[in-house]
């Protein structure tokens, strides 16, 4: 299904990113990531439709709304522009404090221009990525948490609610714990279960006010596109009409596709162009259209691209409807079991 075009989109992209790299070249976060998200970023859209978000180095202020003040001294100390590791997944080199630094900074700054009105379509470009990183710790190849950053730096611009839709294979730990206690923002991650980071149960759902406001659709391995459109119509899209968020924000990993090595999900780019347009599609109808993409995992260069390529696709104006989606027993009995855990808080359909 093909729409007018849209707006033009905010891009955040900065070769500064490629400068985190592992010694060896052959960790899967690694600089041609980027390479692969651009080609398929802009061989969809055309680069003057794409209004560029200068990264800089986020604030004081921004970091400490997410993590604690001991941890960010602890990280600049340790990022000391040598070759090293925080653990055994999260790596750093001689780049690796400026990028990680901008990346955050820049991921503030998308948020700041949309609840600004500059912008209503966003789309972060961001090496490192950020959704494992823990309010006071690293991990998971992630170190600031650029989405919660960003998110923070909304509802500090104005937004009263803000929605993160979390679509990485990995469950978002560290985004879930920055506001699992967080009415104004809420949390929503579809993701491989049980899997890496070992968080996500679907009765996760939050603490305190926060109750109700964390979402986790939990699937098993193997899910296709129609579990995913299952999730999206019985859960994911009822949340965000009831809530009527001021903004959304994306974690856009791309490692449920099929050809991920990281995982054992099986989507593919149109796949990802589908769950974008439902997306838009609800910010569009919610009236004020703000939504920005932020990169997180994606391994497989090839699926990277043109998955990208896909939400580009979406944001260009060409919108794919989620397709049927009468998936099988498997993950029928996983979205359902986060309908269960979410009833006494939201109303949730059928998905029919």
């Amino acid at each position: 299904m093909s729409g007018e075009p849209e707006s033009p989109v905010a891009v955040v992209d900065d070769e500064r990113f490629d400068e985190h790299h592992e010694r060896s070249g052959r960790h899967p976060e690694r600089p041609e990531r980027l390479a692969a998200a651009r080609a398929g970023l802009y061989g969809t859209l055309d680069r003057a439709r794409c209004q560029q978000v200068e990264a800089r180095d986020a604030r004081p202020a921004e970091l400490e709304a997410v993590h604690g003040a001991d941890y960010l001294a602890q990280l600049r100390n340790a990022l000391d522009g040598s070759f090293g590791h925080l653990d055994a997944d999260t790596f750093y080199s001689p780049g690796s404090q400026e990028a990680t630094w901008l990346a955050a900074g820049a991921s503030a700054e998308l948020s700041q221009r949309l609840m600004a009105g500059e912008a209503k379509r966003g789309v972060a470009l961001l090496r490192p990525p950020g959704h494992h990183a823990e309010p006071g710790h690293a991990m998971g190849f992630c170190m600031l948490n650029n989405v919660a950053i960003a998110a923070q730096a909304a509802l500090a611009a104005g937004a009263e609610r803000v929605a993160v839709v979390d679509w990485d294979v990995h469950h978002g730990n560290g985004t879930q714990h920055a506001f699992y206690a967080d009415p104004r923002v809420l949390f929503i991650s579809l993701h491989q279960y049980p899997f890496y980071p070992g968080t996500g149960a679907a009765d996760e759902t939050g603490r305190g006010a926060g109750e109700g406001y964390t979402a986790n659709v939990a699937l098993p391995a193997g899910q296709g596109v129609e579990t995913y459109a299952h999730a999206f119509r019985t859960i994911v899209l009822p949340l965000l009409d009831q809530l009527g968020p001021d903004l959304l924000l994306v974690s856009a990993g791309f490692d449920a596709h099929a050809y991920d090595p990281l995982a054992n999900m099986e989507l593919d780019a149109d796949s990802y162009r589908a769950m974008a347009s439902s997306l838009l599609d609800h910010v569009d109808r919610a009236g004020h259209g703000r939504i920005a993409f932020m990169l997180e995992g994606g391994y497989d260069l090839g699926a990277l691209q043109q998955s990208v390529a896909g939400v580009a696709s979406a944001l260009k104006g060409e919108r794919l409807e989620l397709p049927d989606d009468a998936c099988g027993p498997a993950g029928q009995q996983a979205v359902e079991r986060t309908r269960r855990a979410l009833a006494g808080k939201w109303q949730l359909g059928d998905g029919a």
